[in-house]
């Protein structure tokens, strides 16, 4: 059975990050003005020390873990894991799958999790501090000051699986957006730990070029020093959730508590954390893994809705993506969706079929070969 995690060494005592209790209240404060309206009152969080029914269903079950506390109180991270059947997962599986979400984001992708447990892996998905599953009322939403606080989350992450699976299990990260640039961030500074990356559309880039990155990062972070809180009088176009959300235009089940509408505002501290990791990037990772890039074949913004955003990334510049791709590491394969919105596996369903049937070669071109023999199994893609 794998109910129970073994004990973990979870850091203890951390000393609270720069602000003072009194800063803290007052960003607090403006956290709170800022705060979209909440339409219904958000699922309970799920339990701590034991697995427990996840808002996904019969199939998935969710644990809290408590962090260290920040300079806005207690912290916690989410970990969800994919348990078909509500039968035991086995203790040495043939793989593991570890699922990191965007920013302003938590984990759906349903059919991501059957997908790779088709293939022999056990799933798990990490909802990151103060995202989806893991926001707290006294908490800024989705807010960091640096991607680096967020290791605490994938170390828990990782510790756990090896805890529950064995210490040698081969774990494979699936990361989204921005868990994209915090995933390859994080694999160079604990080199070993993936076989290999699969990035969906991953946050590789400011709109423009890494020369107005450069030229705007050091006005972004002293306005991240003063105000790092503040909210940015942006109006950020609902135009990307009206193509995923099943209420309107897309096929999944939105909670409007974790991922609202128009999304949490964004933050000059945030937006420094960004500029900070895309300068990391440009350093060039060299990850000696294989890695696998998927992105729409094309961007399309605007501040007007337009039919063509059915079939293209509306959030970030994929062209921007291709050229940063190089920078990840020494084998990197891009595959261009056609079709795909930002999250190329919730666009339309035969959009991901593309998407899964390119995971698929890539899996058994580079990763399958190094692993134990498959199970047999039914019904896979």
């Amino acid at each position: 059975m794998t109910d129970d995690v073994p004990p973990l060494r979870l850091p203890q005592g951390k000393t609270p990050r720069r602000k003072t209790a009194a800063r803290a209240k007052a960003a607090a404060d403006v956290a709170a003005e800022a705060a979209p309206v909440r339409r219904d009152e958000a699922p309970p969080p799920p339990p701590t020390g034991r697995w427990g029914r996840d808002v996904l269903g019969e199939d998935f079950e969710a644990r809290t873990f408590p962090q260290p506390d920040d300079d806005e109180g207690p912290v916690v991270t989410t970990l969800i894991r994919h348990r078909p059947g509500r039968v035991p997962l086995p203790r040495r599986p043939r793989f593991a799958v570890l699922y990191v979400h965007g920013w302003a984001d938590y984990f759906i992708q349903t059919e991501l999790a059957e997908f790779w447990t088709e293939r022999g892996a056990v799933f798990y998905a990490v909802d990151l501090r103060k995202s989806g599953r893991s926001i707290r009322p006294h908490q800024t939403p989705c807010f960091v000051e640096s991607l680096e606080e967020y290791d605490e989350d994938l170390d828990l992450a990782v510790d756990v699986i090896r805890s529950v699976h064995g210490a040698a299990v081969p774990i494979l990260l699936v990361a989204h957006s921005q868990g994209g640039l915090t995933g390859a961030l994080w694999t160079t500074r604990h080199p070993g730990t993936f076989l290999g990356i699969v990035m969906n559309s991953p946050f590789l880039e400011m709109h423009g070029s890494s020369l107005a990155r450069a030229i705007s990062h050091p006005v972004v972070t002293q306005v991240a020093r003063r105000q790092s809180r503040w909210p940015v009088p942006i109006a950020a176009p609902t135009f990307y959730d009206r193509t995923i959300n099943e209420h309107e235009d897309g096929e999944w089940r939105i909670e409007p508590t974790w991922r609202p509408v128009p999304t949490h505002p964004i933050r000059p501290g945030w937006v420094n954390a960004v500029m900070s990791g895309h300068k990391t990037l440009g350093t060039k990772l060299d990850l000696d893994i294989p890695i696998l890039v998927m992105t729409s074949h094309r961007t399309v913004i605007g501040s007007r809705w337009r039919e063509e955003m059915r079939t293209a990334d509306v959030v970030i510049d994929v062209k921007q993506v291709w050229r940063r791709v190089p920078d990840l590491g020494r084998t990197v394969t891009l595959a261009k969706i056609h079709d795909a919105i930002h999250d190329v596996l919730l666009s339309p369903h035969p959009v991901r079929d593309q998407a899964y049937e390119q995971i698929d070669r890539w899996f058994r071109g580079y990763i399958e070969p190094d692993l134990p023999p498959a199970p047999h199994t039914s019904g896979s893609r």
